[in-house]
Parts: C-alpha cells; structure tokens; sequence
C-alpha cells in the first residue's frame, strides 16, 4: 500500500530534476519586476550591461530551449505534422512578443520588423538548412523528404516573402517606403488568409504531404501513446511561455541602449531577436536529420520561415497601427539580392525530394555571405 505515494514522491523528484529552469525563469522575472529601474541604472558601464544583457538573453534563450523541448514530446504523441506544427506557433508567438517589446520601448526603429524577418530567414533558410544537410549526408549519404510537402511549403513562403520583403520597395511613395493603410490591410489579409489556407491543408486532407512512409503512421504493434501524457507537457509548454511575454521586454531595454546611445547598426536588434526565435528550432531540426529523419527537419525550417513571415507581418502590422509606430518593410541594395538568391537555391534544394553534402555546402555559404554583409553596412 506505500508504492502509490512513494511512487508520487519519486514522480514529483523528477519533475522538480528536470523542471529546474522554470524557477530560474520565474525567479529572474521576479528580480527584474521588483529591481529593474537599479539593474537598468548603470547600463554605461560595459562589464554590467555584459551582465544583464548576457543573463536576460540566456533566461529567455533557455525558457525557449524548455518550450522546443515540451513541443518535442508533444510532436512525438501526436505525430507529424501536428507536432511540428505546435512547435512552429509556439516559437513564433515568442518571436511577436519579442519584436512588440522592443517596438515599443523606447525610440521607434521602423525598420525593426524588418530586419527580424530579413535575419530569421537568412538564420533559417541558410544557416538552418545548411547545417541540417550537411551534418545529415556526412552520416546518411543521401536522405529522403515528402517533395509535395516541400512544394506546398515553398508555394506560399515565395509569395509572400515577396508581397512583404520585396515588393514595398518599389511601391515607395512620397512619404517613403512606409505602407500605406490600405496596403497594410491588403497584406495582412493575404497573409493571413494564405497562412489559414496552408494550415487547412497540412492539418486536413492532405497532411500525409508533410509526412513519409517512416514516420506516417504508427508501427504494427505499437501501441498508441496514452492521452494522458499530453496535459503535463502542454501545461509546462505554456508555462515556461509565461516569463518570456514580460523578460523579452526587459531586454528591449539593453538593446535600445545599444542601437539608441551607441549607434549600433538598426540590424542589431533584428538579428537578437532572429538568434531566440531560431536558435532553439535548429537545436530540434538538425538532431532530426542526424537521426536521419529529414522529414521532421523540413517541416520545421520551411514551417518556422512560413509561420514567421505569415503571423509575424500581419502582427506587427496591427502593431503599428495600434500604436503608431510605423514600419518599413522592403530590403534594399545587398539584402534584396541575398533574399531572392536564397528563395531561389531553396526551391533547386528541395525540388527532388533528396538531399545531399552539397546542398548543405552551399546554404552555408549563402549564410556566411549574409553575416559579411551585415558589418559591411
């Protein structure tokens, strides 16, 4: 009769083992509500911005790593592309707080949302990409993905990357690059509209496209995974979502010092914002292709790019009408190329359904050329 609460205590030892980070989310969150003007005071001093940009980052870095994780156990219950699908909006939903927070502290950067879509899909499409191929044929010399799903995928990433990165810039009126409010309805609708219509289709009669024959359906004989198991993760998801709505907002305050009193490039605080918002979905999507699971990888690079550029213009576009801030979204000079070049080697990439080291090879090289822009600006 002891083993149902001895077996509750040990249950409750590993949860606190593994769980540790949401009390160090939550303790920092108290510190900064309770402390902030003091710890924001002597940002001038470069060891202690060091300090509270390097411990804000890392909290809201790790809370994400914790949200990847949970999305993880998740994916594997539900199974491809519902799990996947969790993931992407989850990490999204960071990124929307995260840019809002640095749009509204303090001076506006109207060029902000921009460049955080700009970087997220270079990080992504590139960097992302790149290292998931290459790692993956340097152990599995060729590796498979569903080609409808990535043509699906690709269909409506070009589109509106295009609608929203590129054609701003030649529709530039008098006032500059600033869209106007027929146009910002116009593109929020199509993106949201496309994005609605793409989710009707991965979640609906086609969802066997963002799948393949290994991870399709369950294995004969295995059994199905107990709903059960579902709610702690799905809890713990949006728990650890919790602090990151108010830290994100605290370290606005560090990177507007940065860009506002140290005239750091406007880039600097887009490609923060790309660093959380990417770095915890390359964690997830290059194990997936070592373990030769190409599949789980592409669903969530292409499903991250389209989910960042589909929610995060409409979003950001309601944001500056709500608060007046406005926001420039065409690229110029070097990125515009960059942006066409990458759209362009991702549908070669991805065109037959395999992979290999090459292709890595040279996404890697399309990022690394994007990083030597960024200090040639």
């Amino acid at each position: 009769m002891t083993d149902g609460p001895a077996l509750h205590a040990v249950s409750a030892t590993d949860l606190l083992r593994e769980e540790w980070f949401l009390g160090v989310s939550l303790a920092t969150s108290l510190v900064f509500l309770a402390f902030q003007e003091q710890l924001f005071a002597q940002l001038s001093d470069p060891l202690w911005f060091t300090v509270v940009f390097g411990w804000l980052f890392a909290v809201v870095l790790g809370s994400a790593l914790s949200v990847v994780r949970h999305a993880d156990h998740l994916a594997e219950r539900l199974k491809e592309p519902y799990g996947t699908l969790i993931l992407t909006l989850a990490i999204t939903s960071i990124e929307v707080m995260a840019i809002s927070a640095v749009m509204l502290h303090g001076e506006n950067n109207p060029t902000l949302a921009r460049d955080t879509l700009f970087a997220v899909v270079m990080i992504i499409l590139n960097g992302m990409v790149g290292l998931s191929l290459l790692l993956g044929a340097w152990r599995w010399p060729e590796q498979q993905h569903n080609l409808q799903g990535a043509n699906a995928y690709l269909g409506v990433i070009v589109p509106l990357a295009t609608l929203s990165l590129v054609m701003p810039t030649f529709l530039a009126g008098a006032g500059g690059q600033h869209p106007s409010a027929a146009r910002q309805l116009i593109l929020g609708v199509i993106s949201v509209g496309l994005y609605a219509t793409f989710l009707s289709l991965q979640a609906g009669r086609h969802h066997d496209y963002f799948t393949t024959d290994r991870n399709h359906d369950q294995h004969p004989g295995e059994p199905a995974p107990p709903r059960g198991q579902l709610w702690p993760h799905t809890v713990l998801l949006f728990a650890y979502m919790g602090p990151v709505v108010f830290l994100v907002e605290q370290l606005a305050r560090p990177i507007d010092y940065i860009i506002e009193t140290l005239h750091a490039p406007t880039a600097f605080g887009g490609v923060v914002m790309a660093i959380l918002v990417a770095t915890p979905e390359a964690i997830s999507a290059v194990r997936a292709s070592i373990a030769d699971n190409l599949q789980r990888s592409v669903n969530i690079f292409l499903g991250s790019v389209l989910s960042t550029i589909g929610l995060t213009v409409p979003a950001m576009l309601v944001v500056s009408r709500l608060y007046g801030h406005p926001v420039t979204l065409g690229l110029e000079h070097g990125d515009l190329v960059m942006l066409v070049l990458t759209l362009a080697v991702s549908i070669i990439t991805f065109a037959s359904g395999r992979t290999h080291l090459m292709q890595g090879a040279v996404h890697l090289v399309l990022f690394l050329a994007y990083v030597l822009l960024i200090f040639q600006q």
